[in-house]
């Protein structure tokens, strides 16, 4: 097998101004290839929007640091959507990273039964709709993200006194989740259903974001079988199951686990906290690539 790694330019090494977390991408191309090259396989990075790439070389394309496709997701889908035309299989697949994309898709979670953070929804976010997002949410601080985005980027966190001048994206408002920076987020990684690590993240002090981009840092956990039956249920909830997730939680008042989000897309996969991450994406592949 010839499988392409989509990858975006800024994190690729030949760019002078690569990204300060892309060692990220770094560790999970390293992970994720030596099985597959161990087994007389290859595993390429493949700049996804590149417009002199001939897809049809490769027998499967699976989306690794593609960190840039919230600037242009129409694009993006139209490239995977491509690749697929061509036979070639890309995980997760179009649909998937489609519905995936916008995080609206929390909305549809929630319908089915899984618990997640009390969220509202604005096209556009005023002044006049946040004080009302206040109200409803019943809290004193606010996080809001943009609808479509990543890895904290556009993220802002509001007190009921600040002042807010209006925010141009689609965006969520959720309250402000005192167990961030308490307890952190919980995140299992998911092969084909099943866990294959778990861990929880940890914001550096003063701060909540937990990603590595602004100091925040990760430990593996075992999990209690309670978290990770929350964690599987929301897998359980799908129309298809991925080949890969990632699935962020985070502890609610109730003390049980509440869905941050649904990676499906080009999620970090933690490789550092696993020894057995690449060859259960590697069987979990063979498997679905034929």
């Amino acid at each position: 097998m010839k499988i392409a790694y989509l990858s975006a330019y800024s994190v690729l090494p030949e760019n002078p101004n690569r990204r300060s977390d892309a060692f990220e991408h770094d560790l999970q191309f390293a992970c994720l290839s030596e099985p597959l090259v161990a087994a007389g396989h290859e595993l390429a990075v493949v700049q996804w929007d590149r417009d002199d790439v001939d897809w049809a070389q490769f027998d499967a394309a699976l989306i690794g640091a593609t960190w840039d496709y919230t600037d242009k997701p129409d694009v993006f889908l139209a490239r995977l959507e491509e690749i697929e035309a061509l036979g070639v299989p890309v995980f997760n697949p179009s649909s998937l990273v489609r519905w995936n994309s916008r995080k609206t898709y929390l909305r549809e979670l929630e319908d089915k039964g899984i618990a997640c953070i009390p969220t509202m929804w604005a096209d556009g976010l005023t002044a006049d709709e946040l004080k009302t997002a206040f109200d409803a949410l019943k809290t004193e601080q606010v996080v809001v993200k943009r609808q479509i985005g990543a890895g904290a980027g556009g993220q802002i966190l509001i007190n009921r006194d600040d002042s807010l001048s209006d925010y141009a994206h689609p965006a969520m408002i959720q309250p402000f989740m005192p167990s961030i920076q308490e307890e952190g987020e919980y995140s299992f990684i998911m092969i084909d259903g099943e866990l294959s690590h778990a861990l929880i993240k940890r914001a550096k002090s003063g701060d909540y974001r937990i990603q590595s981009a602004y100091g925040g840092y990760e430990e593996p956990i075992v999990p209690s079988a309670d978290d990770l039956a929350a964690a599987k249920s929301v897998l359980a909830a799908l129309d298809e199951m991925p080949l890969y997730a990632r699935v962020d939680m985070i502890r609610g008042n109730n003390g049980h686990l509440l869905l941050m989000e649904l990676e499906l897309i080009e999620p970090y996969l933690y490789p550092e906290q696993s020894d057995e991450l690449g060859v259960s994406m590697f069987r979990a592949l063979c498997k679905r690539v034929r």
